[in-house]
């Protein structure tokens, strides 16, 4: 069936923490802009810092929307964020939401992020065990070097992890509380200063009992990172936490998918009922109805 996805207002999709448009064959939002832009939609990928605070890639991306609405002429965006990109978007609306029409978040820590917590505390010396500290830092390394072929952790890393712990977000919250939830586990507010607010997130699908080396490796190290979360262990993507995801009107947040399947869908994703392509697809048309 021809979907309709031409949304009144572009739609730019926010990437996070170690963002990249490509490298080799792995490209951020595979399938998704493309399939977008196929069902009528004006699509745009900005092009931020990949570690930096919230604040500093809010920033980066108000210019960038200027540009977009500079180029087609429209009088807002629709801001779809991914992980730490939400909270980016959530920045750029709350400082212009003339200029923002709705915030999407896709498996965005709104309210930090527990493995975030686990990786700050490992990469501060003396605040973990070392051979736990050792243990996790070199399993994010790795995870880093599959994902941006960095051979090394770049310092700066530090800093924006802290802007992702429960403590780094606690503190962004209290400044840019628009869409947040006023219970743990709820929806918030659907529209805020005129702009519509929503989420969606996934947790990690059972496993599929062909073995760690069989699985891809992005979804290998989202299984291993996922052992690091206590309060929602058993309800995270690998990165984030279900409830911590949750962000004005909740779409749903326990797709099975990990974190890194919700901006790079693979075929497993179908075969468990779940196709992230198509998630974006349905919101470009819940935007389209609502007049976005």
């Amino acid at each position: 069936m021809q979907r309709n996805a031409n949304t009144q207002y572009p739609i730019l999709l926010v990437h996070g923490l170690f963002g990249f448009d490509r490298v080799a064959s792995f490209e951020l939002f595979h399938g998704i802009k493309q399939a977008l832009r196929a069902a009528g939609t004006r699509v745009f990928i900005p092009h931020l810092s990949a570690t930096h605070s919230n604040e500093a890639r809010g920033e980066q991306l108000l210019v960038q929307m200027d540009r977009v609405l500079s180029g087609t002429g429209a009088a807002k965006v629709n801001l779809i964020g991914h992980s730490q990109g939400a909270l980016a978007a959530r920045y750029a609306a709350a400082l212009a939401p003339d200029r923002a029409a709705s915030v999407t978040s896709v498996s965005g820590p709104n309210h930090g992020s527990e493995l975030a917590d686990f990786l700050h505390k490992a990469l501060t010396p003396g605040r973990l065990p070392e051979h736990v500290a050792s243990k996790v830092a070199t399993l994010f390394a790795d995870f880093i070097s599959l994902l941006s072929g960095q051979a090394r952790l770049p310092q700066t890393a530090i800093a924006a992890l802290a802007a992702l712990t429960t403590e780094g977000v606690g503190a962004f919250n209290d400044k840019y509380p628009q869409g947040l939830p006023k219970n743990w586990g709820s929806s918030g507010p659907g529209i805020v200063n005129g702009v519509r607010y929503y989420s969606w997130s996934g947790t990690l699908p059972e496993a599929s009992g062909e073995g760690f080396n069989a699985m891809p490796p992005s979804h290998a190290f989202c299984r291993a990172f996922s052992k690091y979360f206590i309060t929602e262990a058993g309800q995270n993507d690998g990165l984030v936490g279900r409830f911590s995801s949750h962000l004005g009107k909740v779409i749903r947040s326990d797709y099975p998918m990990d974190h890194m399947q919700a901006i790079h869908p693979g075929t497993e994703n179908v075969r468990k009922g779940t196709d992230p392509v198509a998630l974006y697809l349905h919101h470009a048309e819940r935007l389209r109805k609502a007049g976005l």
